[in-house]
């Protein structure tokens, strides 16, 4: 199961924006960067509905693994992941949230993954 159209991120300007003005909070196997949403930058991509909800991305490097499929599958089982535990409520919350895998083999380590996304989204006090 997917994201929902509106709430992926989308722009280089947005990603750019997330890198600079982040409350980042480490893990051992990711980061995850919270940024304040500014709608305004997504005007470009006439997102006006939905500019100013809750928005996730997930990015994984090529470092990570070079198989599309593999980065593909941790992608789904993180995104599969927030959707069990994100509730409609939340969706007004206005934050811009970007996971970035730190490089390495994720192949033997999916209950890790999952333990620390969830124990990470936890500590931004946005999930409850």
């Amino acid at each position: 199961m997917a994201l929902p159209k509106r709430m992926r991120l989308q722009g280089h300007r947005t990603f750019k924006y997330i890198h600079k003005n982040s409350i980042k909070y480490y893990g051992k196997l990711m980061v995850l960067k919270i940024a304040k949403s500014s709608p305004q930058i997504l005007e470009s991509h006439k997102k006006f509905n939905f500019a100013n909800n809750f928005k996730l991305a997930i990015t994984i490097s090529k470092k990570v693994s070079k198989k599309s499929v593999v980065r593909n599958k941790i992608r789904r089982l993180l995104q599969e992941n927030f959707l069990k535990n994100y509730k409609k409520e939340y969706n007004h919350i206005p934050y811009w949230v970007l996971v970035n895998l730190k490089s390495g083999s994720f192949c033997n380590y999916e209950t890790e993954l999952l333990k620390e996304f969830q124990t990470l989204f936890y500590k931004t006090g946005l999930l409850k």
